[in-house]
Parts: structure tokens; C-alpha cells; sequence
């Protein structure tokens, strides 16, 4: 399984897994937890590279041309909600559209299922971020039996002309899996038990859903190598450890951003000519 090119030093951290496209794909086989080095360097890395992002994000926002879509994907305790607040930290919130998909709504499953997130797509200039996606329609649906093996399975299909629509429409997409081990799930939802203050975060439901642990882990593996695709990849991201994570996650986006190069527009008028008294 190849792995993403860091920005940074390699010796400052190991990368995220770039999923590629129609390999077959063993979660069991990538560590939650690698070791670092230089664990001190990653808060300072990642402060670089949150100043890059927002230098990369006020040119996109300028320009008003294309766009860059963010889904986060994960297991329950998975660290999205501190992700997407960690990675936004210093960036200009006007040019940010971030969309967390909850259970549909009666309407919204009264429509296809891409209905509700199409409409949630970032516009142009903007940093669009999905807290969870149009792939719970292959994940959760398909563990608890909702659908039949046949509809998941076009669905991959539907997914994958949705996100080259986007693409071909001037929307950069990138897809990040946050990849814990079981143990540490059990750490995080007992804390969250632990904590009067995070207490509001826990279910009694997120018990269930743990016991269908092997279950997830088969039907993320399936729809990652099925919708990993050049212009939409997807990257498993060892998140047992957060400050690792939120390096890693700061090292692709930026990258991505520094490929579109987006470039804020020259004054259409006389610059010289104004004068401001």
C-alpha cells in the first residue's frame, strides 16, 4: 500500500495512506497509532502549516473561481468534530461552508440520497468541509441492513460521477478517513462517560453500534478502494494520535492548495489614480 508524499520533513512524522484506486484495501493492516520521532516539532509544523492554509484560503476566496470540498469520514469517536475545528483554526470562517449530515430528514429521504448533500457543495471560492457525507448512505445503511447489496453497490457508482461532476465543475474534492483501533474508541467513549462536560456526547446507542465494529471496518474498506479515484482520493489518516492526525490532515490540504495555486485577481482599475485623503 503507497503512501502520500509529506510536506514535511519525513523524519518529523510518517504519512497518511493514499487509497489507490481498485487496490484492495486492509484497515488491519495500516496503524492507527505509528510512532513519531519528533513529536515536539508536529504542534510547530502544523502551526506553519496552518498560516499556509490561510494565505492559500484568502487567494481562493479572491479569486472566486474554483473551490475545495473536505469530507471527513470515521467510525463513532473517530475525532471529526476536533479535526475540522483544529485544521479551521486562523482561517477567514466567510470562506467556509462546513455541513454535518445527521440522520435525513422526511423530506430529504424523499428525494435521492445526493439530493440533500448537493445542495450543501461549497461555491466558488470557498473551502467546503462535510462532517460526515454522502457515504453514510454506503456505511450505515449497509451494516444495519437498510439496503439491499445491490443499491450499495450502484451507489458507488452514483458516487463517483457525482464527485467527477464536482471535479470537472472546478471543485477540488479530497477525502480523509480517520482510522482508530478499537481500543482506543473504548478510551474515548469511556472519557466521554468520564466527563460531565462531554457526557452530552455520549449515546446509548454508540454501545450497538460498537459491537458492529468488524462490520464498519469491512463495509469502509469496500467503499474507500471503490471510490478512491484520481481526482476524489481518498487518504486513511492514523488518528489514535490527535496531534498527528491534525499534521497530516494540514500536510495534504495544503498541498492540494499549493497544486491549484490560486491567485487573487488584478485591480481592474487605476490604481495610481486613487487617492485616499
Amino acid at each position: 500500500m503507497a503512501s502520500s508524499h509529506s510536506a514535511a520533513d519525513a523524519s518529523v512524522a510518517p504519512a497518511a495512506t493514499l487509497v489507490r484506486p481498485g487496490q484492495p484495501l486492509r484497515l488491519a493492516d495500516i496503524d492507527p497509532a505509528p510512532s513519531v520521532q519528533h513529536k515536539k516539532k508536529l504542534k510547530k509544523r502544523t502551526h506553519e502549516l496552518h498560516k499556509q492554509l490561510s494565505d492559500y484560503q484568502e487567494k481562493l476566496y479572491a479569486e472566486h473561481r474554483r473551490s475545495l470540498l473536505l469530507v471527513f469520514q470515521a467510525i463513532d469517536t473517530g475525532g471529526k468534530d476536533g479535526t475540522i475545528r483544529v485544521l479551521l483554526t486562523g482561517v477567514n470562517p466567510a470562506g467556509v461552508e462546513v455541513a454535518a449530515f445527521k440522520r435525513p430528514s422526511e423530506e430529504e429521504l424523499n428525494h435521492d440520497f445526493l439530493w440533500r448533500i448537493h445542495q450543501r457543495t461549497p461555491g466558488r471560492g470557498h473551502i467546503g468541509v462535510f462532517n460526515r457525507s454522502h457515504y453514510e448512505d454506503v456505511l450505515v445503511t449497509r451494516v444495519h441492513g437498510q439496503i439491499e447489496p445491490y443499491v450499495w453497490q450502484q451507489r458507488y457508482q452514483d458516487i463517483n460521477n457525482f464527485e467527477q461532476l464536482l471535479t470537472r465543475n472546478g471543485t477540488r474534492v479530497l477525502k480523509f478517513f480517520l482510522h482508530i483501533s478499537k481500543d482506543e474508541q473504548a478510551r474515548r467513549l469511556q472519557a466521554r462517560l468520564d466527563n460531565p462536560k462531554k457526557r452530552w456526547k455520549f449515546e446509548p446507542g454508540d454501545l450497538k453500534e460498537r459491537q458492529l465494529w468488524d462490520s464498519y471496518q469491512v463495509a469502509f474498506q469496500e467503499a474507500l478502494t471503490a471510490t478512491s479515484t484520481p481526482d476524489a482520493p481518498w487518504y486513511v489518516v492514523p488518528a489514535n494520535d490527535k496531534k498527528l492526525r491534525d499534521l497530516l490532515i494540514a500536510e495534504i490540504v495544503v498541498a492540494a492548495l499549493a497544486q491549484m495555486n490560486p491567485q487573487a485577481p488584478s485591480a481592474d482599475f487605476d490604481v495610481a489614480a486613487q487617492v485616499v485623503e
